[in-house]
């Protein structure tokens, strides 16, 4: 590994055997194909690469999202998806016994999920729940909130199925449950445990699950998506396809670093190209170079403009940033433009 960014001879669906792929901004942005992705995760499992689709994501039922990836080109079972509101029920049989009541505040998927633990789902506070279980739902509103609001200050154990503060739709960027959260948060006091990503939790439920040689965790948001995979050990890809972007990857914290990064899911079929560190202080990434000078970074971008092109680029930049910041400079956020920005959110 050099600057936290690795390489790959072989194409990514030749070496992992199994990849763990998130949903919004990754497979599909709200209802809307994201351009690759049919493409590129079809052709992975032609070559005999298993997914499993994982989303923080609780508000509907496995069969629905499968549904949807079917209808966009992405043919997908029920049994293929890991969603928040499943990884939320399992944290709740850490600590209450089957039968417990739990006040569930979010959409059928988590409701499911939650009755299929052994809980007795309720929807007042004035139930005495045990705990609240809360995901994102569009028809969650205040006097859903309040009623876990008044559970939580009574004593309820607060579960978040996901704590994400936004949520990609086909017309920009919404609240999430994280936004949804605070709100109770908030009001109590309480700062509530979550099941979903950045914690590994959905990935080693998936992963027991079908079991793997060798997993790639797939994703768009670094804060989720790919500190999970930090925190979880496996190799992460970030695409650029969704929330964060090139320049994000450049400035990630150590903890949040993806391990390789590509334009789409097409990305799963090509080999990746490990960054080199020359003498003269420049990292490069076939004609890509990058520098960090007295705490700015410095690019070479050469003459290839092709989409792989603009990626060498964004890795040059990442193993230059990395290996400056963590060797103790203190980078200059004014020097890193938005990278390969024709790529990001398209």
């Amino acid at each position: 590994m050099t600057g936290g960014l690795i390489g790959s001879a072989t194409p990514l669906a030749d070496r992992f055997d199994l990849a763990l792929v998130d949903l919004d901004g990754v497979a599909y942005r709200g209802h809307e194909p994201i351009d690759g992705a049919a493409e590129g995760l079809t052709a992975a499992r032609e070559r005999g690469m298993r997914l499993v689709f994982v989303t923080n994501n609780a508000s509907r039922e496995p069969e629905s999202v499968a549904d949807q990836l079917t209808d966009l080109g992405i043919v997908t079972h029920a049994s293929e998806v890991m969603t928040a509101a499943q990884a939320a029920a399992q944290l709740l049989r850490t600590r209450l016994p089957r039968g417990s009541k739990v006040l569930v505040v979010g959409g059928a998927g988590l409701v499911t999920a939650v009755r299929l633990a052994g809980y007795e789902v309720v929807h007042s506070a004035d139930d005495e729940p045990a705990a609240v279980a809360q995901g994102f739902s569009p028809e969650v509103g205040w006097p859903q909130l309040a009623e876990a609001a008044y559970a939580v200050g009574r004593g309820a154990w607060h579960v978040a199925s996901n704590l994400d503060l936004s949520l990609p739709t086909a017309r920009g960027f919404a609240p999430g449950n994280g936004s949804l959260v605070g709100a109770v948060q908030a009001a109590t006091g309480v700062v509530p445990d979550s099941a979903g990503k950045p914690s590994p939790t959905m990935y080693q439920m998936a992963v027991e699950r079908v079991g793997a040689r060798e997993t790639l965790v797939i994703g768009d948001r670094l804060d989720t998506d790919l500190g999970g995979a930090r925190a979880g050990g496996y190799i992460g890809l970030h695409v650029l396809t969704g929330v964060s972007s090139a320049r994000d990857d450049v400035l990630a914290v150590p903890g949040e670093r993806p391990h390789l990064i590509g334009a789409d899911l097409r990305s799963l079929l090509v080999a990746h190209p490990e960054p080199q560190q020359g003498e003269d202080g420049w990292w490069t990434v076939r004609e890509a170079s990058a520098r960090v000078v007295e705490g700015r970074l410095e690019l070479g971008r050469g003459s290839d403009t092709s989409v792989e092109g603009q990626v060498d680029v964004v890795r040059a930049a990442c193993a230059a940033a990395w290996t400056a910041v963590d060797a103790g400079v203190e980078l200059d956020p004014s020097s890193v433009p938005e990278l390969a920005t024709a790529l990001d959110g398209e």
